[in-house]
């Protein structure tokens, strides 16, 4: 408990120059770890796919669209468990800001492939009712719906203002979903363009293949294209992260930057509190030099040193951890429109241990080297 005690001393002798070298590792790991946090949010959808879904699209762009009629004969692809389609809505509720993502779906086949959990009664209303409207937990809070509310949005890709019966909310089934969603159904997209917009009756963005064995995804998807090659729109089918990946790849170069700037953020705060341990090491150099007077070696010094960066780093750490939660938990909130997933992986602290621990060797090494190495009477000379 002794040597504790002198380490723990000594570190907070200047207590202003520890406290803010402490409040600076501690900016720097939580910095690093909403960083990180943010990241993996952008690439949760694709973490989260599964393994049993495709994605088949026009081979062109998701800007054309493909007939309604692919999906009989991508039924009948050996392989193949389940198919369903969808269109991207795009539609706006009241404004601009109250961005979410809406999408025209074939509600049972849709529902068969993915894992939402939904009552029973209110399952069967969003089939049954050609209007209805099922919506994600978290934009059932951010609005304040509720069952039976009449919803309107405003179409941007398909004009006009559509209104909606909201018949259902789903929550997370298994694993990360995103609860922010907003879907309807496909036939009465279809129906109503049909009066206004006959060119593109009968015309979908993408279709989502179930597979009976995940490991033949390869297989399945180039029977998939191989079925529509030469046609008048032919696919493009990869594997659902595949398809979601293709979609932060867009944003690749955004990303590799706040990697960047996070592995920076780690040499700052070594750059940081090496100056402390300097500075604080060079104010104490008398003391070292008695010590060695009286017989101390290198090592003991070294340790004592050492020590002292290492109370400083790890209660910087044990700050940070402290702090990650509810900082991320309030970034998590903010950015919940465009963020649905925004969860922090808490291995991220097993980082903040390994990353003090580094940062408290690093900042050591020089001043004890300057330690051990002066003079004893060079050093003495600097005893008050």
């Amino acid at each position: 408990m002794f040597p504790l005690k002198l380490l723990i001393k000594n570190a907070f002798r200047h207590k202003l120059r520890t406290f803010l070298t402490i409040l600076s590792i501690t900016i720097a790991l939580v910095a690093f770890g909403i960083l990180q946090t943010l990241i993996k949010s952008w690439y949760a959808g694709a973490e989260t796919s599964s393994v049993y879904r495709l994605v088949a699209r026009n081979a062109i762009s998701l800007a054309f669209p493909l007939p309604l009629s692919y999906k009989d004969k991508i039924t009948q692809i050996e392989g193949v468990s389940g198919v369903t389609y969808g269109n991207w809505f795009g539609g706006i509720y009241i404004e601009e800001k109250n961005f979410f993502a809406n999408f025209a779906v074939e509600p049972k086949s849709y529902l068969t492939l993915y894992d939402y959990t939904i009552p029973s009664g209110q399952r069967e209303n969003f089939l049954r009712d050609r209007r209805a409207a099922l919506a994600g937990r978290k934009l059932i809070n951010r609005f304040g719906w509720k069952v039976g509310d009449m919803i309107t949005l405003k179409g941007t890709i398909f004009p006009g203002n559509w209104e909606f019966i909201l018949a259902g909310i789903y929550h997370a089934g298994a694993g990360d979903v995103d609860e922010s969603q907003f879907f309807f159904h496909w036939d009465y997209l279809n129906e109503t363009i049909r009066k206004t917009m006959p060119h593109r009756v009968d015309y979908v963005d993408f279709y989502i293949i179930g597979m009976q064995n995940p490991g033949l995804a390869y297989e399945v998807a180039s029977r998939v294209d191989n079925t529509f090659k030469n046609s008048l729109a032919e696919t493009l089918t990869e594997t659902e992260k595949s398809f979601q990946l293709s979609f932060v790849s867009m944003s690749e170069a955004i990303i590799t930057a706040i990697q960047f700037v996070s592995l920076v953020v780690i040499v700052i705060i070594m750059a940081v509190a090496t100056n402390t341990m300097i500075m604080s090491v060079r104010e104490r150099i008398g003391e070292y030099a008695v010590l060695k007077t009286l017989g101390f070696g290198a090592w003991p010094i070294i340790g004592l040193i050492l020590g002292e960066s290492l109370v400083i780093s790890l209660s910087g750490c044990a700050a940070g951890i402290a702090l990650t939660f509810p900082v991320t938990s309030a970034i998590g909130k903010t950015l919940s429109n465009y963020l649905p997933i925004f969860k922090l992986d808490k291995r991220i602290f097993y980082f903040y241990g390994a990353a003090s621990l580094l940062v408290g060797i690093v900042a050591a090494i020089i001043p004890a080297w300057r330690a051990v190495k002066i003079p004893i009477a060079e050093g003495l000379g600097r005893v008050p």
